[in-house]
């Protein structure tokens, strides 16, 4: 695995109804950060960020939007736990050797390392408890795109 450690990027709690989740964190002092609002058009996902000046960024999806970025979604699985855990790493290559590394160590893959649609190389593991852990590249604004649904 990369030597360098890799940093917390953000945490993704998946909801079935967001505007009641998004009310609920605004209620706790949460200010919406970005609500792009139903993305790709007629698809249904919905993403929102939240913050809270502390510099944590905490983010909401639902189903749809789930879906769409991690495979391990689109099937219906009540034992998975609605959060991603997302860590940043250095370089793309660095997505594919962690998630090498780590699922040769054992550790489940839910989403194999692909190129996706917000620009990052991304990949999904599961941690000892269950928790999917998001290994994400830094962003390149042009290997951005709309997916399909």
């Amino acid at each position: 695995m990369s030597k360098q450690v890799p940093r917390l990027a953000q945490v993704n709690l998946i909801v079935e109804d967001m505007d009641a989740a998004v009310e609920f964190y605004q209620r706790l002092g949460m200010t919406v950060r970005f609500d792009g609002g139903e993305w790709p058009a007629g698809s249904g996902a919905r993403h929102v960020a939240l913050e809270n000046g502390d510099g944590a960024i905490f983010e909401i999806d639902n189903l749809a939007m789930a879906r769409i970025y991690h495979s391990g979604w689109r099937a219906t699985d009540a034992a998975v736990p609605p959060v991603v855990v997302n860590f940043y790493v250095a370089s793309r290559e660095a997505v594919d050797e962690s998630y090498r590394a780590l699922t040769a160590e054992g550790y489940s893959g839910r989403q194999e390392p692909y190129d996706a649609f917000f620009g990052a190389r991304y990949a999904v593991v599961s941690d000892p408890a269950g928790n999917d852990v998001g290994l994400m590249s830094p962003i390149d604004q042009h290997k951005r795109f709309t997916p399909k649904t």
